[in-house]
C-alpha cells in the first residue's frame, strides 16, 4: 500500500470572512430597528392632514402619555429633568427642531407646558406630530 506524504506546513491565517458578513448583518438589523424604538410609546397622536417631515438621527423627540407622563430618551422623566437634559446637549449653531409627540386625549393646557419646558431647555423650534387623517 502507498503511503502518501501531506504537507507539514501549518496555516497561520485566519479566515475572518463568515465573522465580517455576520458583523454586518447585525449592523444592518440595529440601523433597521434603531429608528423604530422611538416610536414603541403607546401615545396616539391627534389626527389632522399635514405635510410628512421625517426626523433626522440628531432630532430629539419628547413624548407625553395620556396620564401626563413625559418621556424622553425612553425613560420617564420630570418637567425639571427634561430642562436639564435638554440644556446638556451640546448645540452647534441652529439647533434642530424638537418632535413633540402628545397623546390626543391629553389637555391642551398639559401640552403648552411641555412645549414650554422644552424652550426653556435651550429648543425654540417645537414641531408637533399628528396622525393622518383617515381619507
Amino acid at each position: 500500500m502507498a503511503r502518501r506524504n501531506f504537507p507539514r506546513s501549518t496555516f497561520d491565517s485566519i479566515n475572518v470572512t463568515p465573522l465580517i458578513d455576520t458583523l454586518f448583518f447585525l449592523l444592518i438589523i440595529f440601523m433597521v430597528t434603531a429608528p423604530l424604538l422611538e416610536y414603541t410609546v403607546e401615545v396616539s397622536p391627534p389626527q389632522m392632514n399635514a405635510d410628512p417631515m421625517k426626523p433626522d438621527e440628531d432630532s430629539k423627540i419628547v413624548n407625553v402619555k395620556a396620564n401626563g407622563d413625559i418621556i424622553f430618551e425612553r425613560r420617564v422623566v420630570t418637567g425639571q429633568e427634561l430642562v436639564r437634559l435638554l440644556a446638556e446637549i451640546p448645540k452647534t449653531g441652529n439647533p434642530k427642531p424638537v418632535f413633540l409627540r402628545a397623546d390626543g386625549d391629553l389637555k391642551f393646557k398639559n401640552v403648552i407646558h411641555v412645549m414650554k419646558l422644552i424652550r426653556e431647555g435651550g429648543y425654540p423650534n417645537v414641531l408637533f406630530v399628528t396622525e393622518e387623517e383617515p381619507k
